[in-house]
């Protein structure tokens, strides 16, 4: 007698597996992550090393340069990843740290409500009116641009806009059933948060990350094209972009190629976030 297992997949699994383009976007995601962070690896090559026989080639699938070389001979492919890899790490640990902030400080000021929930959003308004980028180019000139910093300097005004989402999604989740339960058996008002508030926050979590990282990954690009965000011998795509604007009459190459790459990274998170947040909506499809 042969024993069948079914396997089966929630709604929110079919739902998002049913939405070609997501699936799409996450492969092209997964191929440029591995890409970034193992591809220098296997390619062997120094991206600080000048081919001084291919001085400014165009790209080229011959000469071994597939993005072609810069004008000091540096192969642009290599660099691309590279700076890819950074980009990719200072957009995932900068988004980790503004959801952590966010979800905390929104979880709690929804939960005990009241002055409490007022004073902490009153401070959320009053950094909202303050001019973020100008703060940033502040913070990046007076303390340097190292690596942590560039994160710290992102995360430092990207948790507002979590925040709201959790404490309104907070607001109602403080009148369900199990919390009152929680309440009447004891539990103090911190561990409900931890708890059993949070844990039901994933899935908004989740979703508004996946719209937070690209915005993140674009302020570092912003950040590093005006010449404040990583220092040399650390490059991103935001460096080659701007070092590409400079030559792009004489090398468009140098523009086209770390641009190209950035905007798909862009616009494959976003139609990933799309279809989470369309996954997880409880409303039937």
């Amino acid at each position: 007698m042969t024993m069948m297992t079914t396997i089966t997949l929630s709604p929110h699994v079919l739902r998002f597996s049913r939405n070609r383009t997501a699936l799409l976007s996450c492969a092209i995601l997964a191929c440029v992550a591995f890409a970034c962070f193992f591809g220098p690896v296997w390619l062997a090559q120094d991206p600080s090393r000048s081919d001084w026989a291919a001085l400014s080639l165009p790209p080229t699938l011959l000469g071994g340069h597939w993005f072609g070389t810069d004008e000091l001979g540096r192969d642009l492919f290599v660099r691309t990843l590279i700076g890819g890899r950074v980009s990719l790490e200072v957009g995932l640990l900068a988004t980790l740290v503004a959801c952590s902030i966010g979800v905390a400080y929104g979880a709690c000021a929804g939960y005990f409500g009241g002055r409490i929930d007022a004073l902490m959003m009153r401070v959320v308004d009053i950094m909202y009116a303050v001019p973020y980028m100008l703060i940033a180019i502040l913070m990046m000139t007076l303390f340097g641009r190292a690596f942590y910093l560039v994160v710290l300097t992102i995360s430092a005004f990207s948790w507002l806009d979590m925040a709201r989402v959790v404490r309104g999604q907070t607001l109602s989740l403080r009148t369900r059933e199990f919390v009152d339960a929680a309440r009447s058996i004891g539990v103090s008002g911190p561990m409900i948060v931890v708890r059993h508030i949070v844990p039901n926050l994933i899935g908004v979590v989740v979703v508004y990350a996946t719209v937070m990282a690209p915005g993140i990954v674009l302020t570092e690009s912003v950040l590093s094209f005006l010449g404040l965000g990583v220092q040399e011998p650390m490059t991103s795509w935001g460096v080659l972009i701007e070092d590409g604007a400079q030559k792009l009459e004489a090398m468009p190459w140098l523009l086209l190629c770390p641009a190209a790459m950035l905007c798909a990274t862009l616009y494959c998170i976003g139609f990933v976030g799309d279809a989470l947040r369309d996954a997880l909506d409880p409303r039937e499809h």
